[in-house]
């Protein structure tokens, strides 16, 4: 159906096409039918995502109000609506499965049912605990949690009780807590009376109570299929039965659907996810188009070359329809290898690490140390506090439920009812915060005071970028902006390195990863060591880790636990091959090169070249130019002097590191290329469109003067 041209959104469909690269951009015009996306870390599937859904409705194909765009968090949702709003097209339904499934329930329910949908408990413990009450059991908090992980893997399996018992032998899956599967699925059984006797529902019911809704009403299906004639999946490796489910009668005869993952990042089939649904697509969808992206634009080819290699030696069947990366950054330092005697020596070592990187200019927040369990969090914590660094954990408390966010947002909405509009809205904003212990000055150390700050600077630099992007909104969009951003858990940058588990840092990125406690038994974990399937999500976990990375990577382990302990610990398996093979630190290694991304071409290679002799660059100076320092360069040395004194006022008034802007690398690149035009400056690595529209126009008038 061809949209009124009435209600198509303005803009120019080819233009969107013009800032993809030639995969992504096969993706946005694939705009019927079936279509699989296999897409690497780093390769810009959002992008594709968006700028096909863009494409399809600014070319009047599509009407924006009949998408339905499911993905994963509620924040992925959240910036998906964000870009397409930037590219002209609101309207657009971006939503998780959750989210979006109990929008339906709540509309259909009163017709379908009867009367108001039960009240959602949002969690399960206490429910979980009085199911074992009942039964007798005595359960402490650990074996609650594990028995609340259950009752979720049991019901996006879509099975009773009865059914849980065979499944979980099927698969050769442990009973939680200690018990046997039996009894496990007895209190499965009491957790839904206990669930039926309080009246309420859970997260999984909004699911399952959807698609019994639509299996059984033939009426509500038409009508929901009608709303929605365009679906779009995003990390679709990560669908669990149930979701797979609801899709299906979401499409009902239709194969207009899109869905988009990398089976190599599967990491949650502990929660139900399985990667068939995405790897079979093409099987239970007759003429499907299959587009691969591989062209990685987040790290180094040295990165990259690691990814690769992880994903080298896992066994073949365990790699079925993998994506080979192929780095497009200029190259970067080798990754770090670092093999300490303990874990209090490896925190220090690492806050070290950090607080060098931070004394040399480069922003807290884009560095990120990852590690396997929460539990291992405790001496990096007291180590960075050492050192005065500020963190952040993810995972812990909620930005936006913190007291002084909560007491900050208060005082803008209040402040936005007087905002006449005289006073800058970054300049109005930090009087405001003023009142609730905001200053110009960071408090020194660490702490809660520090923390506090840095919550509310994190405001303040929101503010600064809204300024920025859209100088026509005051205060009331600014709070709008908040309250839809504290509604999806969009947190603004908190100004702190951030500490998190290699499962909570999926879909993150940062500029310098350290990957911490690289020893058997905890990668992989040690009760996957006898599951040849488990050993290789946990190897699919650590290229989670790894790909987060865009510049520098430091991969660690120790030898023992505590000071002084015996040292028995081993380097990860999945490190063999890849490290230094003696074992002792190295910033080579023969993890480095970039596969088929690097300049070299060898797998194996380790160093950066010089762009004129081709010889390895040994010292940072060199590595940032791409020649030694012997070496006559290959482009204007005037017009890369420009660049720089360009970048470095551009960075003093943006009050951010030059390198913020662009890196020495882009600059020489720049310098090499001469590029007349936009489209010249979007073909350079380093120059995205975000950047692209910051900067062009400025950067082609340096070179326009140093013609």
């Amino acid at each position: 159906m061809t949209t009124p041209a009435a209600l198509r959104p303005a803009g120019d469909p080819d233009a969107v096409l013009e800032a993809l690269d030639p995969e992504q951009r096969e993706v946005a015009r694939a705009l019927q039918g079936p279509v699989r996306v296999l897409a690497g870390a780093g390769t810009g599937k959002t992008r594709a995502l968006t700028h096909r859904i863009a494409h399809g409705a600014l070319a009047g194909a599509w009407q924006p109000t009949q998408v339905l765009a499911v993905t994963f968090t509620a924040r992925a949702a959240a910036e998906m609506r964000t870009r397409l709003r930037d590219l002209g097209v609101p309207g657009v339904q971006a939503r998780t499965f959750h989210a979006a499934a109990l929008r339906q329930l709540q509309y259909f329910w009163p017709q379908a049912v009867g009367g108001a949908l039960p009240p959602l408990v949002e969690h399960k413990a206490q429910l979980v605990a009085q199911a074992a009450s009942r039964l007798r059991l005595r359960v402490d908090r650990a074996a609650v949690r594990d028995l609340s992980a259950e009752v979720e893997w049991a019901k996006v399996g879509m099975l009773t009780p009865d059914a849980y018992v065979e499944e979980a032998r099927r698969r050769g899956r442990s009973a939680p807590a200690g018990l046997d599967h039996l009894a496990a699925a007895r209190v499965l059984r009491g957790y839904e009376e206990v669930k039926t006797d309080r009246g309420v529902i859970d997260f999984e019911d909004v699911l399952l109570l959807t698609v019994g809704i639509l299996e059984e009403r033939e009426d509500v299906a038409r009508t929901v299929r009608s709303q929605y004639r365009h679906l779009v999946v995003d990390e679709y490796q990560d669908v669990s039965g149930l979701q797979q489910r609801l899709l299906e009668l979401w499409l009902g005869e239709r194969d207009d659907v899109c869905v988009v993952g990398d089976a190599s990042q599967t990491i949650y089939s502990f929660a139900g996810a399985d990667p068939r649904h995405l790897l079979d697509f093409d099987q239970r969808h007759p003429g499907t188009r299959t587009v691969r992206l591989v062209r990685d634009y987040r790290s180094t080819p040295q990165v990259v070359g690691l990814a690769n290699g992880l994903l080298d030696r896992a066994p073949r069947a365990a790699t079925r329809a993998r994506v080979e990366l192929v780095a497009q950054r200029p190259p970067g330092p080798a990754p770090e290898f670092w093999e300490n005697a303990d874990d209090d020596a490896e925190a220090a070592r690492v806050a070290s690490w950090v607080a060098d990187r931070i004394a040399e200019g480069h922003a807290a927040s884009e560095i990120a140390v990852l590690f396997r369990t929460n539990s291992q969090s405790e001496p990096l914590e007291q180590a960075l506090s050492a050192r005065g660094v500020g963190y952040l954990l993810r995972g812990g408390e909620r930005f936006f439920a913190r007291k002084e966010v909560r007491d900050a947002v208060l005082l803008l909405r209040g402040a936005a009812r007087s905002d006449d509009g005289e006073q800058p809205l970054g300049a109005l904003v930090r009087d405001v915060l003023s009142g609730a212990g905001w200053s110009e000055q960071a408090p020194a150390g660490s702490g809660a005071v520090r923390e506090r700050w840095e919550s509310l600077q994190a405001l303040v630099a929101l503010a600064d970028d809204v300024a920025a992007t859209r100088p026509e909104d005051r205060l009331p969009q600014l709070v709008a902006e908040l309250d839809e951003r504290a509604q999806a858990q969009h947190a603004p940058v908190v100004e702190g390195v951030t500490l998190a588990s290699l499962h909570a840092a999926k879909g993150l990125e940062w500029d310098a990863v350290v990957l911490v406690g690289l020893s058997e038994g905890l990668v992989p974990i040690s009760f996957a060591a006898d599951d040849a399937d488990a050993v290789e999500e946990e190897r699919r976990l650590l290229y989670v880790g790894v790909t987060r990375a865009r510049e520098r990577l430091v991969c660690s382990w120790t030898l023992s636990r505590t000071p002084g302990g015996r040292a028995s610990r081993k380097p990860s398996r999945f490190l063999d091959g890849l490290r230094p093979a003696s074992g002792s630190d190295s910033a080579v290694g023969r993890a480095g090169g970039g596969g088929r991304g690097g300049r070299s071409g060898r797998r194996g290679a380790t160093l950066s070249r010089c762009r004129t002799c081709g010889e390895p660059l040994t010292t940072a100076a060199a590595r940032k130019t791409g020649r030694c320092e012997d070496c006559p360069p290959t482009y204007d040395e005037g017009v890369f002097e420009a660049l720089r004194e360009w970048r470095s006022r551009t960075a003093a008034e943006a009050k951010v590191p030059a390198y913020v802007v662009f890196t020495d690398a882009t600059l020489v690149a720049v310098a090499e290329a001469r590029p007349a035009d936009a489209a010249g400056l979007a073909a350079i690595a380093g120059i995205g469109p975000a950047k692209l529209d910051k900067y062009g126009e400025s950067v082609l008038a340096v070179l326009a003067a140093g013609a």
